[in-house]
């Protein structure tokens, strides 16, 4: 089931938000949590908030450890023009950019950590198994006809 957030005309440059989202797209959500955690960006506390929403959209507000951030993308909105005082007495302007802020989670595709050690497991044991039951093969037929010669001697 996917879930998800929108966060709309936010006050952030969206090339800002982009580099946030980068990092963490394609993660589980608690180690999601965990990279926003320590990154030293303004932006993430935007993530973050969009994040936890997705998550409580999903209902599994409490128990998030079967979530994965899907899809994660920013857009940019409309732009706040501003002036300010420029020399002898003029205007320059200047813009303030938004963005609109989109995540997906969804809990499809994703195994438990213990699951998938398992069944690591279970793959590396029928390769040993065949190998062992393999015959060896002799180098060439000259080395094979000299250990048959050695033996008859």
């Amino acid at each position: 089931m996917e879930a998800r957030a929108i966060a709309r005309f936010v006050r952030y440059a969206p090339r800002k938000v982009n580099q946030v989202l980068t990092v963490i797209r394609n993660q589980r959500v608690e180690k999601a949590f965990e990279i926003l955690s320590f990154l030293p960006k303004n932006s993430t506390e935007l993530v973050e908030k969009v994040l936890k929403s997705a998550v409580a959209n999903s209902g599994k507000l409490n128990d998030f450890s079967g979530l994965k951030v899907k899809e994660a993308w920013v857009g940019q909105g409309p732009t706040l023009k501003r002036m300010r005082p420029g020399p002898m007495g003029r205007g320059l302007p200047y813009k303030r950019k938004t963005s609109h802020l989109t995540i997906i989670v969804t809990d499809e595709g994703v195994v438990p950590e213990k699951r998938k050690k398992k069944a690591a497991k279970k793959v590396a044991a029928p390769a040993a198994e065949t190998e062992k039951a393999a015959p060896k093969k002799a180098a060439s037929k000259k080395t094979a006809k000299k250990a048959e010669e050695k033996a008859a001697e």
